[in-house]
C-alpha cells in the first residue's frame, strides 16, 4: 500500500503543486509553517475523507477560494486507485474513486489506511479519555466499514438524545420520543462497544510486548477498556451488549431527566493505561508515558498489518525531534517495511533506504540536490 503521486489544488496553503513520492521512506522537511503537516494531512484525508486537526472541510480550504482538490494515485491490494476529493465552503464535498462518485466516505475504507503519530500523540496516555476513544475510532473505522457507520449513527442520536433531555422542560411532548432514540443507541452502542472490546484485547498484546522489548523487560503495559458498568462482556455477542445497556438506561432514566444530558452510552468509553500495575496517567513518568504512546502507535500499524496483509501509510508529524536519542532509534527501527513520511525542519544528517527528501517552503516543493532521490 503507498500513495505514489498527490496533487492539491487549493487545499490549506497548497495551489498548483503535484509530487511523487518513493515507496519507502520520504523526508519532508522545511521551516515552521510552510506547509509540511498540511502536506500529511493532506495524504491522511485520503484514509477516510478525514482530518485529524479540521472541525470541517472549510478549514481545509485555501483562503479566497471556495473549492479545494486533493487527487492521488495509490497502489493497494495489488491494484491502482485514483481518488479524488473535491471540498466546497457552500456545497457538500465530492469523493471519487476511479472516477466513479462515491456515496459516503466509508467507500474509501481499505485503499488506503494511515497510522498518523504527532506530538500532541505524546501525551495520549495523560489526555482526557476523550482523545483515547479518538484514537480507537479512528484506527478501528480504518479497518471496520460496519463500526464506521454504527458510530457515525450512534453520534447523530446521541445528538437528538441530548437536545430531547435539554429541552424536554419547555417541551414535554419530547419525552413521547426518547425511548425509540434509547432502543436504537443501545442497538448501535453495542456494536460500538463490541469492535473497540476487540480491537482493544489485540492491541493490548502487541503494546505490550513493544513496551517491554523497548524498556529491556522492566516495563510491563497493560491496558483495559473500560465501557457501560452494565455490560457484562464486551468481547461478547452484541444482542447481550444491547440488552446490557438498556438495562443501564432504565437505571439512569430520571438521572438522566434531572441532569439534562446523556449519562448512558460508549460515548464515555476510557482505554485505561497501566505501567507495572500502576496507572500510567497518575504516575508514570514523562519518558515512559512517551514510551508508552510510542508503543500504543506501533503496535496500532502492526495491527493493520496483520489483518491486511500490508502495511498501512505512516506518518511521523514532527515527532522525532521530541524524543531522545533512545526512542528515535527505536521508532526507526520498528518501522520498517511500508510507506513512511517524516516531517522535520532539518534535512536528514543519515541516510534512509529507498527514500525521498523533499524540501517545502511556502506551499510549494523546491528544487535542487534535495529533492533527488538518494
Amino acid at each position: 500500500m503507498r500513495v505514489c503521486d498527490l496533487a492539491l489544488d487549493g487545499f490549506r496553503n497548497y495551489e498548483d503543486f503535484s509530487v511523487s513520492f518513493a515507496p519507502g521512506v520520504n523526508v519532508i522537511w522545511g521551516e515552521n509553517a510552510q506547509g509540511k503537516t498540511n502536506l500529511l494531512e493532506a495524504i491522511g484525508f485520503l484514509a477516510g475523507a478525514r482530518s485529524h486537526r479540521a472541525r470541517g472541510d472549510k478549514e481545509l480550504i485555501s483562503f479566497q477560494r471556495d473549492q479545494g482538490t486533493i487527487t492521488a494515485k495509490v497502489e493497494s491490494r495489488g491494484r491502482e486507485f485514483l481518488i479524488e476529493a473535491q471540498l466546497f465552503r457552500r456545497a457538500r464535498r465530492k469523493l471519487f474513486v476511479n472516477h466513479v462518485k462515491l456515496k459516503t466516505a466509508g467507500e474509501l475504507a481499505g485503499i488506503v489506511q494511515t497510522v498518523l503519530f504527532c506530538p500532541e500523540d505524546l501525551a495520549l496516555i495523560k489526555s482526557g479519555a476523550a482523545e483515547r476513544r479518538a484514537f480507537l475510532d479512528h484506527a478501528i473505522c480504518q479497518l471496520r466499514p460496519r463500526y464506521a457507520e454504527a458510530l457515525s449513527q450512534y453520534h447523530k442520536l446521541l445528538d437528538h438524545k441530548t437536545r430531547i433531555l435539554r429541552d424536554w422542560e419547555k417541551n414535554p411532548g419530547l419525552l413521547q420520543v426518547l425511548e425509540d432514540f434509547n432502543e436504537a443507541m443501545a442497538r448501535a452502542g453495542a456494536l460500538v462497544i463490541h469492535y473497540r472490546a476487540h480491537f482493544v484485547q489485540k492491541l493490548a498484546r502487541r503494546a505490550a510486548a513493544i513496551q517491554r522489548e523497548f524498556s529491556g523487560t522492566r516495563e510491563e503495559l497493560g491496558l483495559t477498556y473500560h465501557t457501560v458498568s452494565t455490560v457484562r462482556d464486551p468481547l461478547g455477542q452484541t444482542v447481550a451488549i444491547y440488552e446490557d445497556l438498556r438495562e443501564h438506561q432504565e437505571s439512569h432514566a430520571r438521572a438522566e431527566l434531572e441532569a439534562r444530558s446523556c449519562l448512558s452510552g460508549p460515548h464515555k468509553d476510557d482505554l485505561v493505561a497501566v505501567i507495572n500495575g500502576q496507572s500510567a496517567r497518575q504516575f508514570a513518568s514523562q519518558g515512559q508515558t512517551r514510551t508508552a504512546a510510542l508503543s500504543l502507535k506501533l503496535a496500532e500499524r502492526e495491527l493493520f498489518q496483520d489483518d491486511t496483509g500490508q502495511w498501512p501509510v505512516l506518518l511521523l508529524d514532527d515527532v522525532l525531534s521530541e524524543l531522545d536519542q533512545k526512542r528515535q532509534d527505536f521508532v526507526l527501527g520498528r518501522i520498517q517495511g511500508g510507506q513512511v513520511f517524516i516531517t522535520g525542519c532539518q534535512a536528514p544528517a543519515g541516510d534512509f533506504p529507498q527514500g525521498k527528501v523533499l524540501q517545502i517552503a511556502q506551499g510549494r516543493l523546491c528544487t535542487g540536490p534535495n529533492g533527488n532521490y538518494f
